[in-house]
């Protein structure tokens, strides 16, 4: 099998250059990366249903012949070509509709059985399928898999290419799960597994072949983060010589919460008491005061003599971070600077040699902080914040800055407490799980267009009796991959600026192509309140305090995911007036109504991230990418049962060869580097 991803997509018959480009578009560039691409879904023909007992809007397989030919109209208005014509079984009849397919009636034959696969819909005039596909009775019927495609490539296509890459598997495939632990927990071998996951005759078979790839991602993914944290654990850490958690407290205008000193506290005992560096996680909600414990840690490493780097994903929440830091931890003799792209080289050069000299004690900064020419004279902890926009490679550049800091990662991110043991099992975790006081409950208000004008009504008045807003929108620009009907922030600003209602309400429009210096400039104008109104991207989800924004009207709700949408809502309820947050959509599916009720019902992050880990499913938790850890194929983070197996089976496993040392572990050692080699683990031993 291993030797499969070496072999290049284009080793398969009928694979040229463009089509093998289509397959890159996809991550797949070996024959082994295309096995190992697995159904996104499954067209289940096993199960013949009579069209009168079909329920409606589900995926049947109907077993009908026509016996007319395809009427053939052009829509009236569209020109569509549509053709149509009865077809029918024992109990029923059904019509079946095609568009702009002029060959349909050439490829559906009357008085021939065949099976058909779609949805069945009531009209007035009866039942009806639109576009089903369908196969002859030479096909037979079984259980057909749906791929992820791109542009240009059909899922017939990818289906072939499968059969082909499968036809190349060894006779015998080394196996990488010892047989002792296929046993134990009664998984299927890799090769029925890849085959059967691919072309299942039933749903026991794919759940069977399901079950074991799952388990085994799971279960390498495991190994792997336990091998990065023994790593760690293996290195003699900076020990500190004194707490001064009480004299940093002292210069607090706020009392932490009980929350907050307990975080506190568990870094700093791993500072004091413990010998190897500190590699923990400090998750809390949107507003809990994750920045204030990190400054808290910080003022302790700097006063024992060492320096500290604070590294975030965007110049905005830079920026953010070095005003609020500098302001706390005013009048304590600690020097706080700030290192982002956007400076000029001779004050990036100047900033520089100040940090390489101890001048600065606590640099805050973007990726600046982790190229080669940043140095420190002693770096003793490295923090990074919104931990899921850094990969295992970046946080190990800016550890690579110190001799072996300890390391604090936040994030605002909810997750559950299962899906965070596997994504940041190499770290310890503390929780902030209270809000400090003041912060005030946001209202979620679930509205469609059709009252968008009273929103902004709603809005308007707000404004005028000193509020402010933020309006935001899904896209950048206009024509980026946009659907019909769908404003980018930048034609939503120019078409509020020529509502009369707003002509003379200053408003602002933020999005993360603009050049860093504008987007501070529109931050700032804002924050001071000389803008009104900000119609913005998500690059506003993480970070922006701005105490007199109480209203946040998202459009196209159902585009972003319910962890997203609970940061984004975190942007208001910061000052003292009534917050609200209106989630602006028109699709009426029940899984967007269900989803988009959860955020009216609750504020608890940690709820809306079961719900949108159930609904959406780890594959899309954090967007388009899982940043952070390896790509996962197939594993199923919802599924607690089979997540305590696996950690189980790890446990188990490091008892019996702690280092995976011998032959039995071969192939779980050569998975490891595989599956960590793509987020920079390389280095994995």
């Amino acid at each position: 099998m291993a030797s499969l991803f070496k072999k290049k997509i284009e080793d398969l018959k009928g694979i040229g250059a463009k089509r093998a480009e289509q397959f890159h578009n996809l991550g797949i560039y070996s024959v082994g990366d295309l096995i190992r691409y697995y159904p996104k879904a499954y067209e289940d023909w096993s199960k013949i249903t009579p069209i009168a007992d079909a329920s409606e809007k589900e995926y049947v397989c109907i077993r009908a012949q026509i016996s007319s030919p395809f009427s053939v109209n052009y829509g009236k208005g569209n020109g569509k070509l549509i053709c149509k014509t009865m077809a029918y079984d024992e109990s029923g009849a059904v019509t079946l509709i095609y568009f702009n397919n002029k060959y349909i009636s050439q490829m559906i034959r009357t008085n021939t059985e065949y099976f058909f696969y779609g949805k069945i819909t009531r009209t007035l005039r009866g039942l009806q399928m639109i576009a089903p596909t369908f196969k002859t009775m030479a096909d037979g019927v079984a259980m057909y898999p749906r791929y992820h495609l791109t542009a240009g490539l059909a899922n017939r296509v990818v289906q072939d290419a499968v059969c082909k890459a499968l036809d190349m598997l060894p006779e015998k495939i080394n196996d990488p799960l010892p047989q002792w632990v296929r046993d134990r927990y009664n998984l299927q071998g890799l090769d029925f597994s890849l085959r059967k996951i691919h072309i299942p005759a039933d749903n026991d078979e794919l759940f069977m072949a399901r079950r074991r790839l799952i388990f085994e991602e799971l279960l390498i993914l495991n190994l792997g983060l336990r091998f990065l944290k023994q790593g760690r654990r293996e290195e003699n850490g900076i020990i500190l010589k004194k707490n001064y958690i009480n004299d940093f407290i002292s210069l607090l205008p706020f009392e932490f919460t009980n929350a907050q000193r307990k975080c506190v506290n568990d870094c700093l005992n791993d500072m004091i008491n413990k010998k190897s560096p500190m590699n923990r996680l400090i998750q809390g909600d949107v507003g809990s005061g994750k920045t204030a414990v990190a400054c808290a840690v910080s003022h302790t490493v700097i006063k024992n003599g060492y320096q500290a780097a604070f590294m975030v994903p965007t110049e905005i929440l830079a920026q953010q971070h070095f005003a609020s830091i500098s302001k706390l931890l005013e009048g304590t003799g600690i020097k706080v600077e700030l290192l982002t792209g956007s400076l000029t080289p001779k004050n990036k050069k100047l900033i520089r040699e100040r940090i390489k000299e101890g001048d600065i004690d606590l640099i805050i900064g973007t990726h600046a902080l982790i190229t080669e020419d940043t140095e420190f004279k002693a770096l003793a902890l490295a923090i990074t914040d919104e931990q899921h926009r850094f990969g295992v490679e970046q946080r190990a550049s800016l550890l690579s800055k110190g001799e072996h800091p300890h390391l604090m990662v936040m994030s605002a991110t909810p997750i559950p407490r299962t899906l965070g043991l596997i994504i940041y099992g190499d770290l310890d975790i503390s929780v902030i799980d209270e809000l400090p006081p003041g912060r005030q409950k946001v209202d979620t208000l679930l509205i469609d267009s059709t009252i968008r004008a009273r929103a902004l009504g709603f809005i308007k008045k707000n404004i005028l009796q000193g509020g402010q807003c933020y309006i935001v929108c899904p896209l950048v620009e206009e024509g980026e991959n946009s659907p019909e009907g769908l404003l980018s922030a930048q034609e939503y600003a120019n078409k509020l600026r020529r509502n009369k209602d707003f002509k003379n309400i200053p408003m602002g429009v933020l999005h993360g192509k603009m050049k860093s210096c504008d987007k501070e400039r529109i931050m700032k104008e804002f924050s001071q309140g000389e803008i009104k109104i900000l119609v913005s991207t998500t690059v506003i989800e993480v970070g922006v305090d701005v105490p007199n924004a109480n209203i946040i009207m998202i459009e196209n709700a159902e585009r972003f995911g319910l962890s997203q949408l609970h940061q984004l809502r975190g942007r208001v309820g910061r000052g003292s007036e009534k917050s609200y947050c209106i989630l602006v959509s028109d699709h009426k599916t029940e899984e967007t109504v269900r989803r988009l009720e959860t955020m009216k019902r609750t504020s608890n992050g940690f709820e809306i991230a079961d719900e949108d880990l159930r609904l959406r499913g780890p594959g899309d938790f954090f967007g388009e990418k899982q940043h952070g850890i390896p790509e996962m194929k197939i594993a199923d983070f919802s599924n607690a049962e089979i997540i305590a197996e696996t950690q189980g089976c790890v446990e188990e496993i490091l008892r019996k060869s702690p280092n995976l040392n011998g032959d039995e572990y071969k192939g779980i050692r050569s998975e490891i580097k595989r599956l960590f080699s793509k987020a920079g683990g390389e280095n994995l031993n």
